[in-house]
Order: C-alpha cells, then sequence, then structure tokens
C-alpha cells in the first residue's frame, strides 16, 4: 500500500509536527538554559529499524537526523510499552557522541507490536568529568569526561530507575539541572508517544508503516535530483582547526568528494591521526554516520531548502572514514570536543562542493563558536553553573545577499540567551554584548559579523569554560573574490594594564573583578569588494558594522558624513582596481595565515605524512605527527628548502633512529 503524491506530503507534516510538539515539551520544561534557551537538543520519530523519518526544521540541533539508533536498539533484552532506554557512552554502537549528550528512545506500540521508536538527545550542561562542563581539549580519555551510561533502561514498564538517577547526581556538578533537564527530556518522549498514536489512528496502521518509508525514499530522491544539478568528478579540499591539543599544532580534516550521477562518495583519508585531545569524532567508521554527514545535509538544503528532513538524505552518499583517524576514532580516546571537528567538516563540506559550484554556495561561516559555561558561587556560598550561549559569528555571504550576523550557517540552530537571563542565573554582570565591527570578510555581499559578549564575576573559585575556541588564527575562506573574516578573539581584563590574551584557552580560573571578553570569528565574503553598491556600504558604516577606514580600504568607498563622496569613490575604485595583483586561479581566499602554513606543509607534504601514519600502530601516530612538524619547521628555518619529494620521509627516516621501536611497530602493522 502507498499513500499518493498529496497524502504523503499530509502524512509528512503530521510526522514533523509530532516531532515538533515533542520539541516544544521539552523546551518548555526543560531546567538547564542550554537546552530551554540554546536548544542543544534533538528529537525524531524512528523506524523500528532505527533511522529517522522525520524531525522537527527549525527546533532544536539538526545535526541528528541521519543517526542510526539501530546499534543501540539491539543492546536492550526485551521491550515493553512504558520503557524509555538511554546511552551516553559514545563507544557503545557509535550512537551517543559525546558524554554530556544522552540519548534516550521509546517504543511505540500499537496492538502489541512495536510500530517505530521516538527519540532524541539532549547536551546536559555537566556530566562531572575533570573540569566543569566536562569537556576541554586539554583531556585525552573519555574516563575524564564524565559519569556515562551503556544503553540501559532509565524507565522500564513507566516506573522511573531512580538508582540511575541518584549515580548521576553523585557525579555531576549540578544536580538538580541534571535531574529536571532528564525528565523533561522523558515528557519529550511520553508526548511524542501520544503524537504517534493520534497519526496512526488518522492514516490507519498499514498507511503509517508504509509512510513512514515512503518520506524516506521521497528525501532520497529529492537528495539525488540535487546531485544531479551538480557536474560528475572528483573534487578535494581541506579544512583546519588552530590546535589538535592544547598549545598543539594544526589540525587538518581533508575530504575528496566524488559526484557521479547523482550519488556520492566523500573520502576523509589524509584527516589528522587519532589525537591526545578531546577533537576526536566517534564515528566507529559507519559509511553513513550523522556526525560525518551533517555538512551534506546542510548543502542539500542550501542548494533546495524544501527537501525533507531525515535519514532518507543519505542514501545517496557514503563515507569513508579511515580507523585511527580524527574522524574515526578508536576507544579510550577523548570525545568530548567533536563539536569542533563536526563544526570543521561542515566548513569541509561546503568548501569542497564549492570546488564544483562556487556560485550556488555561500562563503565559510564564521566557525569558532565558543559555548561559555560560568561555574561559581552565589551570594550564599552555593555553587552554581550555567551556559551563558554561544559566542560566535555569522553565515558566509551570498550570492544574492550578504551572510547573516551574529549566527548563521552551521552555527544557526544555537540560539543566543538574553542578557537578563544570563545574569539571572549566575552572578555575573554583562558588560557588552554587540556586534564585532569590520569582523565580515569584505565582498560584493558581505560575510556575517562576529559577535562580542563581555562579562565580570565577582567571586573567588569562578571558573570559566569556553569550548570549541577556535579561529583564532585560521580564518573563514572568501569565494569568487570575496576576502577571508577576521580571526576570534579572546582575552581576560581587556583594555588594561594586565590584559591576558588566552587564544583558544578553554578553561579560564578566574579571581573576583575579572573580565572576560570574547569576539567571534567573522564570515568570508563573496564577490569582488569594489562592486558593492556604495549604498549597502554607507548603510554598513551608518549602522557600525563597517568603520569609515575599513569602507575606504576595503570597498574604495569614500564616506563623507551620512552620506557617498561619489566621484572620490569611482576615483579610488579605479586606482585600486589597477594596483591590484593578477588574480589567482583559486577562487578562495583563505587569508594569510592559512596561506603561510600550506606553503611550508604542501599537499604533496601531507600525502607522505598521511602514508607514513596509516602504517603506524594508533597509539604512535599523534606523537610521531607532532615530532615531524617540528623537524620540518626546524628544517625550514635553517633556511633549507628542499623539493617535497621525499622529504617528510627522510625526516620520519631520522626520527625511526631515534626511536628503534617505532620501526619495529612500523614492521609489525604492516604485517
Amino acid at each position: 500500500m502507498a499513500l499518493s503524491g498529496s497524502a504523503l506530503q499530509i502524512f509528512a507534516n503530521y510526522c514533523v509536527a509530532a516531532a515538533e510538539s515533542m520539541a516544544y515539551t521539552l523546551i518548555r520544561t526543560a531546567h538547564s538554559t542550554f537546552v530551554k534557551e540554546t536548544e542543544d537538543f534533538s528529537c525524531a520519530l524512528i523506524t523500528p529499524e532505527g533511522l529517522a523519518f522525520a524531525s522537527p526544521k527549525t527546533l532544536g540541533a539538526t545535526w541528528y537526523i541521519g543517526l542510526d539508533y539501530g546499534p543501540v536498539l539491539g543492546l536492550i533484552g526485551e521491550y515493553r510499552p512504558g520503557d524509555i532506554c538511554m546511552t551516553n557512552d559514545a563507544y557503545s554502537g557509535s550512537v551517543a557522541t559525546h558524554t554530556p549528550d544522552i540519548l534516550m528512545w521509546r517504543p511505540i506500540f500499537y496492538r502489541g507490536e512495536i510500530v517505530c521508536y521516538v527519540g532524541g538527545h539532549i547536551h546536559n550542561t555537566d556530566m562531572g568529568g575533570a573540569v566543569p562542563a566536562s569537556l576541554s581539549r586539554r583531556l585525552t580519555e573519555i574516563q575524564q569526561e564524565g559519569i556515562r551510561f551503556p544503553p540501559c533502561k532509565i524507565v522500564d514498564q513507566g516506573v522511573l530507575d531512580e538508582g540511575l538517577l541518584d549515580i548521576m547526581a553523585m557525579n555531576v556538578r549540578a544536580p538538580s539541572q541534571n535531574r529536571g533537564d532528564l525528565q523533561a527530556q522523558i515528557a519529550m518522549l511520553v508526548n511524542g508517544e501520544k503524537r504517534v498514536l493520534e497519526i496512526i489512528e488518522r492514516f490507519g496502521i498499514d498507511d503509517f508503516r508504509a509512510g513512514m518509508y515512503q518520506v524516506m525514499d521521497y528525501a532520497e530522491q529529492q537528495a539525488e535530483a540535487v546531485l544531479k544539478t551538480i557536474p560528475d568528478g572528483e573534487y578535494f579540499f581541506a579544512e583546519y582547526a588552530d590546535e589538535d591539543s592544547e598549545n598543539g599544532k594544526p589540525m587538518r580534516v581533508a575530504l575528496t568528494l566524488t559526484i557521479d550521477n547523482g550519488q556520492a562518495v566523500m573520502d576523509y583519508t589524509g584527516s589528522d591521526p587519532q589525537l591526545a585531545s578531546s577533537l576526536n569524532m566517534p564515528t566507529g567508521g559507519m559509511p553513513r554516520h550523522a556526525l560525518a554527514l551533517v555538512g551534506f545535509h546542510y548543502v542539500l538544503y542550501t542548494l533546495n531548502s524544501d527537501i525533507l528532513l531525515n535519514s532518507g538524505l543519505d542514501r545517496v552518499v557514503r563515507c569513508v572514514l579511515p580507523e585511527g583517524t580524527v574522524v574515526n576514532a578508536t576507544a579510550p580516546a577523548a570525545v568530548g570536543m567533536r563539536s569542533l571537528t563536526c563544526k570543521i567538516t561542515h566548513m569541509l563540506t561546503f568548501g569542497v562542493f564549492s570546488r564544483a559550484i562556487p556560485e550556488r554556495l555561500p562563503a565559510c561561516s564564521a566557525g569558532g563558536m565558543a559555548i561559555v559555561t560560568v561555574k561559581t558561587m552565589d551570594q550564599a556560598g552555593r555553587s552554581v553553573m550555567a551556559s551563558l550561549g554561544p559566542v560566535g559569528g555569522g553565515a558566509g555571504g551570498m550570492a544574492n545577499g550578504d551572510g547573516s550576523d551574529g549566527s548563521g550557517a552551521n552555527n544557526a540552530f544555537l540560539r543566543n540567551t538574553p542578557v537578563e537571563i544570563n545574569e539571572l542565573e549566575v552572578p555575573i554582570r554583562v558588560r557588552r554584548y554587540c556586534l564585532a565591527p569590520d569582523s565580515g570578510g569584505a565582498g560584493t555581499y558581505r560575510g556575517g559579523l562576529g559577535l562580542t559578549m563581555e562579562f565580570e564575576v565577582f567571586t573567588p573559585g569562578t571558573t570559566v569554560t569556553a569550548r570549541n575556541r577556535d579561529r583564532t588564527y585560521f580564518a573563514s575562506w572568501g569565494v569568487l573574490g570575496g576576502s577571508a573574516g577576521a580571526n576570534a578573539i579572546f582575552t581576560r581584563n581587556p583594555d588594561g594594564p594586565d590584559t591576558e590574551a588566552l587564544g583558544n584557552t578553554d578553561v579560564v580560573p578566574c579571581r573576583p573583578g575579572d573580565r572576560i571578553r570574547l569576539v567571534g570569528a567573522g564570515a568570508g565574503g563573496f564577490g569582488d569588494p569594489l562592486l558593492r553598491e556604495p549604498r549597502r556600504v554607507l548603510i554598513d558604516v551608518l549602522s557600525g558594522y563597517v568603520t569609515v577606514e575599513a569602507s575606504r580600504r576595503l570597498y574604495g568607498v569614500v564616506i563623507d558624513g551620512n552620506r557617498v563622496d561619489e566621484d572620490r569613490t569611482r576615483k579610488l575604485r579605479q586606482e585600486m582596481q589597477k594596483a591590484r595583483p593578477e588574480r589567482q586561479d583559486d577562487v578562495f581566499d583563505f587569508g594569510s595565515y592559512r596561506t603561510a602554513f600550506e606553503a611550508r606543509w604542501t599537499e604533496a607534504r601531507y600525502r607522505e605524512l598521511t602514508d607514513i601514519l596509516a602504517r603506524l600502530p594508533i597509539a604512535w601516530r599523534f606523537f610521531v605527527k607532532h615530532q615531524l612538524f617540528d623537524a620540518l619547521d626546524a628544517r625550514l628555518k635553517a633556511g633549507r628548502h628542499e623539493e617535497d619529494a621525499g622529504l617528510v620521509r627522510e625526516l620520519f627516516e631520522q626520527l625511526a633512529a631515534r626511536y628503534p621501536t617505532l620501526r619495529t611497530s612500523e614492521r609489525q602493522t604492516a604485517g
């Protein structure tokens, strides 16, 4: 039995509405700011096999539409009506993705049979572990990232397991908040069951069973149609995080995209080795793991905003995720900051598709969004903890308009928290919260501006965490003549004699009176800045988005008071056009830092490095990478600039001579 075209669309709308009803239940009953305001959660209707066939379009995190619950569904012995199961262990089926994300699912019975599941996750502000909020790039093992629950029943036939809650409460820093969020999550699933049963009563069980697979079939057809508009071929792109560990080396994620008649292969070979930090992604090598495909979903949605958001989109794509790399880490690697690496893959995916269709996709989004949490004391001396929300930047400039400011593109699902709520949740004073002038990359269409947040703390023992700090060095690229965006900035006590640049530090102990300022990165610009309408530049200047100096230097627009001096603007633009260097073939402007880095670490050298590391045991790879980076830097500083061929291999041979066990390990792996 199959639903007709109009009936299928109505059915799909009902299912999306059910998922959105789940989301509203969670938002209205959650305790933590991070769930009820920032909206770091997901919810979905799930097939008996574990695949999402409906999820909200505008609520919560859209990362998880491709999350395959299948590996954990089978780890529960027997399901009964009223059961709710949960896990937050990234290495139990590769479904939960880091410790703070508690994943829950509930079987939906109809006439004694499981017809589907409802499920979702919430990000808990803290799950215990080595640091407040449980997450820092300095952590090296998952055991440091808080308490973990293997797949288990939290509700057994309608009875809540209080023992599990007591265990959680003993290990986390804000137990009442965690308990409240968990109960809200349970309420979300109970509401989801009610909505699903209403759909079954309306459409009938046969049409319901057929419909949930048909909506995935339809999403597959939509995805295939989008890919068929892209020229067949092989495309390569690389993207970077500033650091692969605390004060470490740059982290690279590489992607080769193959498009072939509406089908895609995304090969992550060439990405960095598994790291001795928490930036690893726990994908388990699953060829359609959600974390590896979020950017793919975003690209599809950018090219067709009418697509259905469900796991059917992933049928047209397959990922290659080499084991022991940052995109497929093995236990017990820390994975808490996988969100930073995931956001790098988002930008990476847009970049590799832009190799094929640069005129149809935006420039790079800002990236580097910091999720800020404060642990401090209230006036009574009680410990309090809350997330202040995200501090990042906007979306990249597009072919038909400026990028959104403050939050956009792959960051748009995280909502900002009102200042009044932040000051109510924890005893701080927000001194500044605004957009950062001149942060968006220049272009015919400007990149979105970064946010600035500055706040003061008042009590001793305060700890500020700012996870996912990035883009302090690498910038967000512009396309087709657009410029890269500005870098992010993180300082303690700015504008004073004891100002301290914090770089990408993500755990900051504070004293009473300390001020913390975060400035988010800017997004890349789209198109030639000298083609931007002077009127638009004037509006930006009057709005405080672009300074008068930058309007001249970047756009060639002369502002006189509240108007554009058209004659001087025309002459200045002509002079700037003549003075330009010859245009390069590459459509991207990566910024000076990446350009200089890739002059040292060329693609040829990275290929050598990848080949060497793949032949080593996983335990050696991170160490060897760092040693080879240091060796190459030393060689170049000494003025020796050999050709690429064989240089990294030569440096490795020298390293192996110093560490005989390294050579032995290489032979054993090869054997």
